[in-house]
């Protein structure tokens, strides 16, 4: 992000903010008058029917919620939750929107946490999610700690990090990222320096990247007779658009039987299905278009269960291969985000 563009966006947000962050213990002080209003404005929230991302921030998924699985999803022991003290005084802090399945967030998230480690040397990696359901359940189940957005920075800001570089793991520009940049505003007098770093898909290029990497991934499955599909989540925001825009860049880069679709919002899987059915196929291979492969991925792509991508795919007569990884475990995506942290560190010294 040019440091331009990310100072009228600290501005904005500290026009707006209701309070001066203060970091004690980790967390912002706040009295507890404030924060009984905020949870009986909490629960009011809690009953208003929920747009797309905010019902991903707030529920993941039912099983979550309630704190019930029936599912193996890995060894949380395996995984850095990045979450130590001793930072030095430059940090890269990388954003996660999060997720519980514990293989999942180690090849992914924690993946292209490894590659900044390993690009920038000179900067303290640590990690925080924006899920704070995610965070509670992780906590609950594997009693592993993994900090807030908000409980980083207190992290960064207590020991004295004097430069501080935000790179997300957002796919899109979306409501999320504006609402990271604003919450990383209110911290900004903390630190010397601040810069966030862009989502995934930002410029032109970017899309060219990750074509790049999802068609090299999936190779050996196009072979004319296979449509290979994948499913992002979706939005109501007008970020919703990348997803049309990289299913217009695969068409005119050649790769007509590739299919792009989402879970939430449209194109849903009946306009994919509508598309594939046009072309003949015999096959198709589910993958999704997330960072991590989660909830979305093993049940509204994989799932066995009426409504699923795999079951609306299988009902229409095709042989059905479902490939369960993230973005994030492909190594051209890691180095995407890298070269999106470079570009938020070259844009303190300009």
């Amino acid at each position: 992000m040019k440091m331009s563009k990310l100072t009228i966006l600290f501005a904005a947000a500290a026009l707006t903010a209701a309070m001066t962050a203060g970091c004690a213990g980790g967390k912002k002080e706040e009295s507890a008058a404030v924060a009984a209003e905020e949870t009986e404005a909490e629960k009011a929230e809690a009953e208003k029917p929920k747009s797309e991302e905010t019902r991903e921030k707030s529920a993941p998924d039912e099983a979550e919620e309630k704190g019930e699985e029936n599912y193996d999803t890995g060894d949380a022991a395996l995984d850095n939750a990045r979450n130590q003290d001793g930072i030095g005084e430059k940090e890269l802090l990388v954003v996660s929107f999060g997720t519980s399945y514990n293989d999942s967030r180690r090849l992914t998230v924690g993946a292209i946490e490894d590659a900044m480690e390993k690009a920038f040397p000179d900067f303290s990696v640590r990690r925080g999610f924006t899920s704070q359901i995610i965070i509670d359940h992780i906590k609950s189940r594997d009693q592993v700690s993994i900090d807030n957005v908000e409980e980083a920075l207190c992290r960064a800001a207590d020991h004295a990090v004097k430069t501080l570089v935000i790179q997300p793991t957002h796919l899109m520009n979306g409501l999320e990222y504006t609402d990271l940049v604003n919450e990383v505003a209110e911290y900004s007098d903390a630190f010397e320096r601040v810069a966030v770093g862009e989502p995934l898909l930002t410029t032109d290029d970017d899309f060219r990247a990750v074509i790049k990497a999802i068609t090299e991934a999936t190779a050996e499955y196009d072979d004319g007779e296979t449509a290979i599909c994948f499913m992002g989540h979706g939005t109501e925001a007008e970020s919703n658009h990348v997803y049309t825009k990289m299913q217009e860049m695969l068409k005119e880069a050649g790769y007509d039987h590739y299919y792009i679709g989402t879970v939430e919002a449209s194109p849903g899987v009946d306009d994919v299905l509508a598309a594939v059915k046009e072309g003949g196929y015999k096959r198709a291979v589910l993958e999704p278009l997330m960072i991590v492969a989660g909830d979305h991925a093993n049940n509204d792509m994989a799932g066995d269960e009426e409504g699923s991508w795999k079951t609306a795919f299988e009902a229409a007569g095709y042989e059905v291969t479902c490939l369960i990884r993230g973005l994030g475990e492909m190594e051209g995506i890691q180095q995407l985000f890298v070269e999106h942290a470079q570009a938020a560190i070259d844009s303190l010294a300009e």
